[in-house]
């Protein structure tokens, strides 16, 4: 019987490089972008960095979604296809910041910076908005399909339960977070929009991984969903 060890070590692997180069654009390229841009000379750098680290990240998830595939199909081939097809749509959304930040490196020069600071000003607000917008959807969506994800987790014992339901509160505290966000109620970058960040990003980066890399998934020799 298949142990499926390659594909949880590349899972552990494929959370832990994600969330990093995700911390890269969330830690050394957003706090540039806080007060409002005059010069995008200034943040140029930052600028791209970030459009490349998105990028990373975007594909990245996808490739989770395609090392969990097989290990959650033995299991529940319809969570494993909407697993795949909902990381699938977050790349896209996620997608949607390295093109407001190339917008944004676009507008040097154009004609909206010559006819005002003001205007420019209120091009990078929007575009920055659109940005944010694009990446919370993109968490909501993340969190309902880990939600799934966490369920056959659970009802197929890969791993123990308490890694399962420890998952499943962390998205679910996500999902939360990305539509008080869009609601302008919290700040997830910030208070106590970070602080709901925080099981679901240890789950990712530290728990969840360092368990697949020492045990794997347990495959069970009949699935006993009890």
């Amino acid at each position: 019987m298949k142990t499926y060890k390659k594909n949880a070590i590349s899972i552990g692997v494929l959370f832990i490089a994600t969330m990093l180069v995700g911390m890269i654009d969330a830690y050394f390229v957003e706090p540039e972008l806080k007060s409002p841009i005059i010069n995008i000379l200034h943040v140029e750098r930052k600028l791209l960095t970030g459009v490349f680290s998105i990028l990373i990240m975007a594909i990245g998830i996808v490739f989770i979604a395609i090392a969990f595939y097989p290990v959650i199909k033995k299991q529940n081939e319809s969570i494993a296809i909407t697993y795949l097809v909902f990381r699938v749509i977050e790349c896209v959304l996620l997608i949607i910041g390295p093109i407001c930040y190339l917008y944004l490196i676009a507008l040097e020069g154009e004609a909206i910076i010559e006819s005002g600071s003001s205007n420019f000003v209120t091009a990078t607000i929007l575009a920055l908005k659109v940005k944010n917008y694009g990446f919370q959807i993109a968490m909501i969506l993340l969190g309902i399909g880990s939600l799934f994800l966490c369920y056959a987790l659970y009802t197929s014992r890969l791993v123990p339960r308490f890694l399962s339901i420890w998952g499943g509160i962390g998205y679910l505290l996500l999902l939360v977070s990305a539509v008080l966000d869009i609601a302008g109620l919290i700040d997830t970058a910030d208070g106590l929009g970070a602080i709901l960040y925080v099981p679901g990003g240890l789950w990712e980066i530290l728990v969840f991984p360092l368990w697949l890399f020492v045990k794997g998934f347990h495959i069970p020799e009949k699935n006993n969903t009890s």
